[in-house]
């Protein structure tokens, strides 16, 4: 628990454990979706949060095995309205990451207690 009692709050960011690229394009992936998300849900009091901390930013990076995998999490996610950006890379056309917004860990670490940490 943080300062006050709320949850300390995480984004999630997930890769597919498949691809074959450089370490350096897998990083660029993460920090895009990472960077996207945080954009699209800037006026969200957790983000704002979030943001307002930058020293203390907390991010985890699992990996799913394959794009079916990925996009069966966005799926789930959608579902159960967790907001997150899905990184579609280009001219590719293929998805690579998925980044949600800031969350209290509690009210979302259940759907990625499944994974393992990307490495």
């Amino acid at each position: 628990m943080e300062e006050g009692g709320k949850d300390q709050l995480i984004q999630y960011l997930i890769l597919r454990g498949d691809l074959k690229w450089p370490v350096g394009s897998l990083v660029a992936q993460g920090a895009h979706a990472a960077s996207a998300a945080l954009h699209i849900f800037r006026e969200d009091s957790e983000t704002q949060r979030f943001l307002a901390d930058l020293d203390r930013m907390h991010v985890c990076v699992l990996k799913v095995p394959d794009e079916v995998a990925l996009s069966s999490l966005a799926d789930q996610l959608k579902e159960k309205d967790i907001g997150f950006k899905l990184w579609i890379e280009q001219p590719e056309n293929v998805a690579t990451c998925l980044a949600t917004k800031p969350y209290p860990k509690s009210a979302v670490s259940s759907f990625f207690a499944h994974l393992k940490l990307f490495r």
